[in-house]
Formats: structure tokens, C-alpha cells, sequence
């Protein structure tokens, strides 16, 4: 962006060079907008919801959300891949939490206070 006058100036010409030069990493609202398209599905933010509180394989997350394996595992992979959740295997199983990472607990605390409010309201 250029150093160009605002059209207004509201006496805040420091602020607004600071807030300038943060809006020219695209790079960084690129990665935060790949995160929150992750949420962007009803499906996955349950998924990742579970997962904050607990461990699980795919048959049981299947089970728990009525859906096919297969399309747990669709949800899954773009989860993972973003970092909010991991996994682990066990011989043949594999186990998904969320990620021990400040992204994932920032969101997961998103959700419950989204959630609060939106129950409250009902």
C-alpha cells in the first residue's frame, strides 16, 4: 500500500502507518483466513470441537456424529493439514486430537464462547 494521505485525517497519522504496514503482509491474513475456512464447515467444527476434549479414532468420531468413516476422513485430512488437529497411531488405528498449539485453544475457546452466547440468546 502506498504512504499516500488518507482522504480524512482524523489526527492518528502514526497509528495509521503501523496499521498500513501490517495490512501489506497478505501472507499472514492468507493463513488466517485458510484457518477460519476450515471452520467454515458445520461438520468440522464439530469435529474439532470433539477433539479439544478428547481423543479419538475415526469409528468412534463416525459414530458420535452419525456420519460414514469416509466422510469423517474427508474432514479430517484439511484439519490436520491446517495444523489445528494431529494424530497418532496405535498398530492399526489412528487417534486425532486437537493440536497442543495457541491457534487451536484460541479457536476452541472462539467456539465455546460463540456457542454460550448463541444458547443464552435462544
Amino acid at each position: 500500500m502506498s504512504n499516500k494521505k488518507l482522504p480524512h485525517s482524523h489526527g492518528e497519522d502514526e497509528k495509521i502507518t503501523l496499521i498500513r504496514e501490517q495490512l501489506n503482509h497478505v501472507e499472514d491474513f492468507q493463513i488466517v483466513s485458510e484457518v477460519f475456512k476450515q471452520l467454515g464447515d458445520t461438520t468440522r467444527v464439530r469435529i474439532f470441537w470433539l477433539l479439544c476434549h478428547c481423543e479419538e479414532c475415526v469409528l468412534n468420531i463416525s459414530a458420535m456424529l452419525a456420519m460414514s468413516s469416509p466422510a469423517v476422513s474427508h474432514h479430517l485430512r484439511p484439519l490436520k493439514s491446517s495444523g489445528l488437529i494431529v494424530s497418532r497411531r496405535a498398530g492399526k488405528e489412528v487417534y486425532y486430537r486437537a493440536a497442543d498449539n495457541e491457534q487451536s485453544r484460541l479457536l476452541h475457546q472462539m467456539i465455546e464462547q460463540v456457542m454460550e452466547i448463541t444458547c443464552v440468546m435462544e
